[in-house]
Parts: structure tokens; sequence; C-alpha cells
């Protein structure tokens, strides 16, 4: 009988989960171990934030789902890992300690024989003093879209600014990232269009400055270094796009920024010029940086691996190539492909827990020497693929067809879609449409650009706008293992 642990139950560590449990007979165990009771589809968190949708719209409990397909679920959070076992235990084993099931504050070891890592992000809200958490405390001065708490409290101080203008007073929006190593531009992204949508329904639209603050040196980079697509017999990059986009709804944009701290309705930054300035606001939405979640790990006489085991960031090291180069020599080779940790070969990571093996887009530092450049993106459908992959590969590494993994799932050999929403409504909504393809780009294959144009798209219109709509229930129905999830694909 083979045991798996899946340290987190979002789009990556679910995925691999639910076809583990699919695929392996009842012998085998595979437990979830995740700090949260519900499962949300954040890629929907936009619309609650502009109340388009209300928190229940995007989120369902766990508990029923697992005990349904037989997953032993455990709502804990992972402390530690003890990949070599320790002084009583012979077998590999990780420490949990519980958030829920009456159990709250009490610790637990798990052994395993195949550990998958999907713990997500930490959203590292204390990076940057001032920026808002999602709960509206004291010295939380901006709000976020990352959980479907935070959305849920971004409508409501978003229904109070349109109630200001309302009355005819004129308010300062700013949505953008909070800090230098910021990723997920996308989401902000969404929420700045889906906000000019609502004001232009309300009629206030006239009353509101909208400013995107990015750590982007060039707009439409989305921590991918941009993308170039055939448009109209040429080819054209993202950044021509973006400025468009943003100049077609009056949109001002400050580029190359690292949020220092935030004030009540001011909000400090480094420019990629070495300059500190300002800007003010009424409302501002910034994503917060990202980082492990702070698993240690140890070996078997108790001395701390976590260095050996985790990258500086906190995310798992996998089969990638982390030598120090310059950005010169960055290949896609360097990106891992079966996400098996080098060191212990029954430990995986998947989505955003493992470690890059740097970034996409190009570095950038400030002349002081702050980094100020996106991080890469490895959230939605590349996470998905990720999890479905590494399950492959155990599944098989379980049942003795293999000793080694036997699945892929490399960044800079896999292709993306994402449906960016621009605004709800079955007739006067859209959505930006894009595929790239490969994730990472390869500059060896594809000489100039990086990608295969003919797999590399970006369109906008009310088309999108159905898609994206008609992808929240797919992917919610997939994700509850309704009847006939698995031919939805990830």
């Amino acid at each position: 009988m083979a045991k798996i642990v899946i340290l987190g139950a979002g789009v990556s560590g679910h995925t691999a989960a639910t076809f583990l449990r699919d695929w392996l007979g009842k012998e085998h165990e595979v437990i979830v171990v995740t700090p949260n009771s519900k499962w949300n589809w954040i890629p929907s968190n936009i619309w609650v934030g502009v109340g388009q949708m209300k928190k229940e719209d995007v989120v369902f409990e766990l508990a029923p789902v697992y005990e349904k397909i037989g997953i032993d679920y455990r709502q804990a959070k992972a402390l530690s890992i003890h990949p070599e076992g320790g002084e009583n235990e012979e077998k590999p084993y990780v420490t949990v300690e519980y958030t829920g099931q009456g159990k709250e504050g009490q610790t637990e070891t798990i052994t395993y024989d195949y550990l998958i890592n999907a713990t997500g992000p930490k959203l590292n809200f204390d990076a940057t003093p001032g920026l808002g958490n999602g709960k509206g405390g004291l010295g939380d001065y901006t709000v976020s879209v990352c959980t479907a708490d935070h959305a849920v409290h971004a409508n409501e101080e978003l229904q109070k600014v349109i109630a200001k203008m309302k009355a005819g007073e004129k308010q300062k929006l700013v949505i953008g990232t909070g800090h230098g190593m910021c990723t997920c531009q996308g989401a902000a992204f969404e929420y700045i269009f889906n906000i000019d949508h609502e004001l232009r329904k309300a009629g206030v639209r006239d009353k509101a400055e909208m400013i995107w603050l990015t750590n982007e040196s060039a707009l439409g980079d989305f921590g991918m270094g941009g993308m170039h697509v055939r448009r109209g017999g040429y080819i054209a990059s993202s950044k021509v796009f973006a400025e468009s986009l943003f100049a077609e709804h009056e949109f001002e944009w400050i580029l190359g920024t690292h949020v220092t701290k935030v004030e009540d309705g001011k909000i400090h930054f480094e420019a990629l010029d070495g300059e500190m300035d300002s800007q003010e606001f009424d409302f501002a939405m910034l994503i917060p940086p990202f980082g492990g979640v702070g698993l240690k790990a140890y070996a078997k006489d108790g001395s701390d691996i976590t260095d050996k085991v985790f990258a500086p960031n906190g995310f798992m090291k996998v089969d990638a190539d982390y030598t120090p180069k310059p950005y010169e020599e960055w290949k896609a080779s360097d990106w891992p492909k079966t996400l098996q940790n080098p060191d212990y070969p029954n430990m995986f990571a998947v989505g955003i827990a493992f470690a890059p093996p740097h970034i996409i887009s190009k570095p950038m530092k400030s002349p002081n020497g702050t980094p100020i450049n996106p991080t890469p993106p490895r959230t939605g459908m590349p996470s998905a693929m990720m999890g479905k992959a590494v399950a492959q590969s155990i599944r098989d590494m379980v049942t003795g067809r293999s000793d080694k993994p036997t699945h892929t799932a490399s960044m800079s050999e896999m292709g993306a879609a994402c449906v960016a929403s621009a605004g709800a409504g079955i007739f006067s909504g859209k959505a930006v449409s894009m595929t790239v393809y490969p994730v990472v780009p390869d500059y060896e294959k594809y000489p100039g650009v990086g990608r295969d144009l003919d797999y590399t798209t970006g369109e906008i219109g009310l088309a999108g706008h159905w898609i994206k709509h008609l992808l929240h229930y797919a992917f919610l129905w997939k994700a509850q293992l309704k009847p006939f999830w698995k031919i939805i694909p990830e």
C-alpha cells in the first residue's frame, strides 16, 4: 500500500489529489492537508470584488467532495517536512497543525510514501508597510482580491467610493502591484477593467481618475516578458496592445515601481530611475508579493535542511537548473520538467510551490540596487497541468510501471490559455482571450519572439466574456467532481 500526501488544495493540489484518487485502488491512501475548509475558484474573485458575484458563487466546501471520492481530508497547515524520517519514525513524514475539524491548534505527524507540495504562496502583505491584507484592519490602507473574503471587502470599499462619486465627489483609484517583486499582474489587470466597466454602468466614470501602478517596465509584460501576436499581417507586441487598451479606457499608468510603504491616501514608491515618488488615492487595490509558506525541513538527526530543500524565497527546489548565470545565458531548458525534488525523489512541488530557476521577464534594478521586475506567474492552467502530470507520474511509480517520473509539465514546453475579464455583462461585457506557447519563451527555437506565433494569440470582445463566464461554471463543476468532470480539460 502506498500513502500519498498532498499539501494544499488549490488548483494544482486539488487536481493531483482527485486524479490520484480516481486512478489508484482503495488499497492506496490519498491524504490532502490544507488549512482551508473551502475551495476557491480564484479567477472569479475579481467579479466578487466589483459586486457582480457573491462569495458563495466562487467557493464550495471541500469535506463533502473529498468524502464522496474517498480522500482523507485534514484541515491543517503543514509546518515541517522530514524527508528522511526521524529518531522515532523510519518513514518520511510531515508535521501539521490543525486549523479546523474541531482540532484547532493540535499537531500531528503524517507519514508518506510520496509527497506533493502544492501549498501555493504566502501572501506577503508585511513586505510593504500599510499594504492591506484584505481585512480592513488598522494600518491597512489598500484592498486585495487574492481570496474570496478579500474580494468581498474590496467590493464594500469600492461601493463607498462609487457612492461618493454619485454625490458629486471626484475620486482617485489606483490598481496594480504593491511591491517591486510582485507577480499576478493579470488579476490587477482584470480588476481595473472591471471597475471601469462598473463605473460606466453607474454613470460616474467621469468622476474617477484611474491609475495603473505596476512593477512592470512595460505594459503587457505580465511577468512573461510580454508576448507577440500576428495582427493584420504584421507582428504586434503586447505592449502596443495594452497601451491602446489603457488609452481607450482613459487609464493613466506608472511603470517600474517598487512600493515602499502605503499611508492613508498616499502610496510611496521607488522608480526604476532610483527616484522616490508618491501617488495619492481614495481607493487602491495592490497585489502583494508572493513567498513560500514557511515550511521547514529536517534531516533524520533533527538538523535543519531547509536551505537544501527550499530556495531562499521559500519555494521547493525541483529538477531545474538553479546555477547562477547572466540573463543572456538563461535558457528555456533551465526550467523543470518532472517537478521532482533532486535530493528526495519521492517529493514533488507543483504550481506556485515550486522554485523557478529565474524570472521570465528581463531583470531590472534601480540605481539603488532595488530589484523591480515581475516574478513568474505559475497559476491557472499551468498549475492544473503540473498537478495532473505529477499525479500521472506517481500513479505509474506506485503501480510499478516505472521507478521514475513518466510525465512532464515544463512551462518552457507547455502552452496556456487565459481569458482576462474586462467587464461583466451578457451583452456589454468583454474579455481579453489569449493563448501563449510556450509560457517560458524559447529564443533558440523561436528566434526574436521566443514563441510560436501560430499558437500565440490575443483578442478582445464580448465572446471572450461569454467564454470566461462558461469557464467559471465548467471549472467549478469539474472541481466538485460532478458527472463527466474528467472530460473537462485542465
